[in-house]
């Protein structure tokens, strides 16, 4: 060795230095090769430009060892021209890296010596192509620019805590200095380059971490069953825009990327309320890895994984402990966070519950949209046809003309105002959960100031309308059974509980629709009111029950199998969305936009009040029942004052909008899911 170091002391002299600066020569990043097509090197000589510095630092020559300016002995840094060529940077000369070095005598071993800044030199030729319009014919390079302004902005850009002069993690680092390249995907020599991967990060940073992934389902795969498609660490934590794990948006990201490969688990996942509130922006819910593990991951079969039935319990106490949520109870084992309607030899009671609940929509709206439809029919012919609508002749009554029928007392409108407020604000905070993908869903979230503020909102609105129907239940049921004991009738006309004269009326009601008959004499309450009514009662028990079953889990798991969480998420979120939409279309359509009642609104429901003709077109069988009874005076009262009935007009107008853009949202986010 020292005979032929001697020989070439004089090339050595010009151009051992070269070493230091080669060093730092980089390919920065893999988007560069992605679009090779379009920038193939050309091969590169051992001769030219190159030739001189490849005399020295070419692996087809013997290794060279010198002493460098600060006193230690090293190999010069070699690498093959082959390589070289094929690499991304195989057309460059070795001074367009190194630019400290101008000619072959220059002094190659100069401490301090500038190091070739990869992003700097991408950015200038970036610039380059923009002001000479070839940006377009440079893809490969607009990446490399992207990529490098990621990586200024990611967790690797940040001084190393041991040696805060250096960056956590380089180019070089991670990119081979003179060979670096991506291969065509698809090809043998891409599945071979993947491989490398975790061994490029494990081997150089993160030792602790390879070794878990390397016995991992996705460390065996692609380490041991040579899977391309199988994880590697860029494909969980991004190549260039590495954050901290331990940071809000990296936990989301990566659970999002997850889904990346694992697509029909995702769906599921986001489906639960855990994938709920993480979709929109919630960190501190169940995760992917939260359950499966990040880098250890194993089989669901393997009595290590922590998703084996033996460890689920345990898995699920890491965050119901207890402490800052209700400790885990058994039942939480069979929850199924993947489990999915169409899959019935796995999950029996969510496929029957979900076609239950298709079935039950399908059946509300189709009979309702269709009476509705009907309804506005057969008015809007009337109205061109000119057919008379039944008035009174209020001068023939004993009465004065200007007062009004009363229909709701004060403690009703306001029962129903506090219910139409509350149950707006549950369907706005309830279908942002349950649309969490769509765009206004994590705009009203953020406008309340996160999942966490929403589901506080979401449960205070929740409460509340339990309350409110609690105390309507009780007062009905004491003045029935106390105050008008023995003298309400049950099934009589003032009574709304449904009858058969109900589905009389509404089946003469069709019949009218169609032309085949005249329009029923309905009684103080009609069949589609009573409906309304008792929907009610359903939506509560059915949204109510399945909503504390979700918000208590350790009650419900200590009681219950945890398939339960998966069918009340379902029916919690489907009676939702029939409740909203049946509201916002049937029930404003029945009391503000059939052709009667344009234009809207009408303020019944504020004032407590009608008008003779306007009570005598709606209930014609209670109107004549009141005067062949003799009992009309003792329902009239005093007409509302002009400003009350204004101020009524504002209120109704300003729910009505707001329903109707409720109904918007939730269409938008039905059709996005469908």
């Amino acid at each position: 060795m020292s005979s032929k170091i001697a020989v070439r002391t004089g090339r050595l002299g010009r151009s051992v230095g070269w070493a230091a600066a080669l060093a730092g020569l980089i390919v920065l990043f893999g988007g560069a090769a992605a679009s090779r097509a379009d920038e193939t090197p050309a091969p590169i000589a051992a001769s030219g430009a190159n030739g001189a510095c490849l005399e020295c630092h070419s692996t087809s020559a013997e290794a060279i060892e010198v002493e460098a300016a600060d006193g230690e002995r090293r190999e010069l840094t070699a690498y093959g021209t082959e390589a070289f060529a094929a690499s991304v940077h195989g057309r460059m000369a070795c001074t367009d890296c190194h630019t400290d070095i101008q000619d072959n005598d220059a002094p190659h071993q100069k401490v301090g010596a500038p190091v070739a800044d990869c992003a700097t030199c991408h950015d200038r030729l970036w610039e380059a192509a923009k002001a000479a319009g070839t940006a377009a014919e440079r893809p490969a390079l607009e990446r490399v620019v992207k990529n490098a302004a990621a990586y200024r902005e990611s967790f690797h850009a940040r001084p190393d805590a041991d040696h805060p002069e250096r960056a956590k993690a380089t180019c070089t680092q991670c990119h081979n200095t003179h060979t670096f390249n991506v291969p065509a995907a698809g090809t043998p020599a891409h599945d071979a380059w993947r491989a490398t991967i975790p061994a490029l990060c494990g081997e150089s940073c993160h030792e602790d971490h390879l070794e878990d992934y390397s016995a991992s389902v996705h460390g065996v795969a692609i380490l041991e069953e040579g899977k391309s498609d199988a994880a590697v660490c860029s494909d969980c934590h991004t190549t260039h825009q590495i954050d901290n794990t331990s940071k809000d948006p990296t936990k989301l990201l990566i659970t999002s990327n997850c889904g990346n490969c694992h697509e029909a688990e995702y769906k599921t996942y986001r489906a639960t309320y855990h994938g709920q509130v993480h979709s929109l922006g919630y960190a501190y819910t169940a995760k992917c890895f939260d359950c499966h593990g990040s880098h250890d991951i194993l089989k669901p079969t393997d009595p290590d994984s922590s998703v084996h039935p033996d460890n689920r319990l345990e898995t699920c106490r890491e965050c119901h402990d207890g402490k800052k949520l209700p400790l885990a109870t058994a039942g939480f084992v069979s929850f199924g966070p993947h489990a999915h309607a169409g899959d019935f030899e796995r999950y029996p009671q969510l496929w029957i519950a979900t076609r239950f609940m298709v079935a039950l929509l399908i059946g509300v709206f189709a009979f309702f949209w269709l009476h509705c439809g009907l309804w506005y029919y057969r008015e809007w012919k009337d109205r061109r046809d000119g057919v008379p609508s039944p008035r009174v002749k209020v001068s023939e009554l004993p009465i004065d003309e200007k007062r009004h029928v009363r229909r709701f007392a004060a403690g009703w409108r306001a029962a129903h105002l506090a219910f139409a407020l509350v149950t707006m604000t549950l369907v706005l905070t309830g279908t942002a959960a349950l649309y969490a993908e769509t765009a206004w869903a994590r705009s009203v979230v953020g406008a309340l100031g996160g999942p966490a503020n929403a589901g506080i909102v979401h449960r205070v609105a929740a409460t509340l309308f339990v309350g409110i129907f609690f105390i309507h239940f009780v007062y009905v049921m004491f003045h029935l059974l106390v105050r008008r004991r023995g003298q309400f009738r049950w099934f009589g006309p003032d009574s709304l509980i449904p009858r058969w004269q109900d589905f009389i009326d509404c089946y003469q009601m069709f019949r009218w629709f169609l032309g085949m008959g005249p329009r029923p004499l309905l009684d103080r309450w009609a069949y589609f009111e009573k409906f309304d009514y008792w929907a009610v009662f359903w939506g509560v028990n059915v949204i109510g029950f399945s909503g504390l079953m979700l918000a208590f889990p350790n009650v419900t798991a200590s009681l219950l199998p945890g398939w339960v969480f998966n069918v009340a998420t379902l029916v919690h979120g489907e009676e939702a969305f029939l409740a909203a939409v049946f509201l916002f279309t049937v029930h404003f359509f029945n009391n503000h936009f059939r052709p009667d009642k344009l234009p809207p609104p009408d303020i019944v429901m504020f004032t407590g009040t009608q008008s003779l003709e306007e009570f005598r077109r709606d209930h014609p069988a209670h109107y004549n029942r009141l005067v062949e009874e003799g009992r009309l005076e003792a329902f009239l009262v005093d007409a509302p004052s002009g400003s009350f009935i204004t101020a009524s007009r504002v209120l109704g107008l300003v729910l009505i909008g707001f329903g109707l853009i409720l109904l918007v949202l939730v269409s938008i986010g039905f059709f996005s899911t469908v």
